[in-house]
């Protein structure tokens, strides 16, 4: 897939403000600090489509993003902040559940991780509740430029084996950074909306 165009379209907070359920949608969870953003603007191509924030945990809505006219990506609020307050903690969960639950045209779910770390009770959670509804999930590992060569593998299996990951699971090792695993990321993308790649070639002619 070539992304050539994305655009910011709303902000929802319930399932009355969520974009008519007319188009394929990807999501996008993790925790505040896991680089989130800059992933979505890595891979589109857009410095500031995506709003950074020196201040975690500022997404409180859950954002939908129109790529190439044609899917949505949906970026939902961070989790696992400290500094965030409980009743708001309470209305993003509430949120993300309601989505999770009775999005029916929600296609795959991109759990962003730290490649650095092994994955928090938070990230757990977040995992074996959108497998608990059958959504499938591809495992995005971030902030690999943060590690040796030599220490991929370690990290890669803690991550692994704290989640329980199932065969079914995609896994990609990523730098927003090196823009690494990037084009392994667009060939899920692909899969997911039923885009093969003569198309983006017979659109470039």
């Amino acid at each position: 897939m070539i992304i050539k165009n994305a655009e910011f379209i709303k902000s929802a907070v319930d399932e009355a403000s969520l974009p008519e359920a007319d188009r394929i949608e990807v999501m996008f969870c993790g925790r505040s600090n896991v680089g989130k953003s800059s992933f979505i603007n890595m891979v589109t191509n857009r410095k500031k489509l995506a709003k950074t924030s020196s201040n975690p945990g500022k997404t409180q809505t859950l954002n939908f993003f129109l790529i190439n006219d044609d899917f949505y990506l949906v970026d939902v609020p961070g989790y696992g902040f400290a500094n965030v307050a409980k009743s708001i903690k309470a209305t993003f969960g509430k949120m993300i559940e309601d989505y999770v639950m009775t999005r029916e045209n929600l296609k795959m779910v991109f759990l962003l991780v730290d490649f650095r770390h092994k994955p928090t009770e938070d990230d757990i959670a977040m995992y074996h509740f959108v497998k608990y509804y059958n959504r499938p999930v591809t495992i995005i590992a971030t902030k690999s430029d943060k590690i040796k060569n030599i220490d991929r593998k370690k990290h890669k299996q803690q991550i692994i084996d704290a989640l329980e990951l199932d065969e079914n699971d995609r896994f990609i090792i990523t730098s927003s950074e090196k823009r690494e695993g990037l084009g392994n990321f667009l060939t899920i993308l692909d899969e997911v909306t039923g885009h093969t790649r003569e198309e983006d070639n017979e659109g470039n002619n």
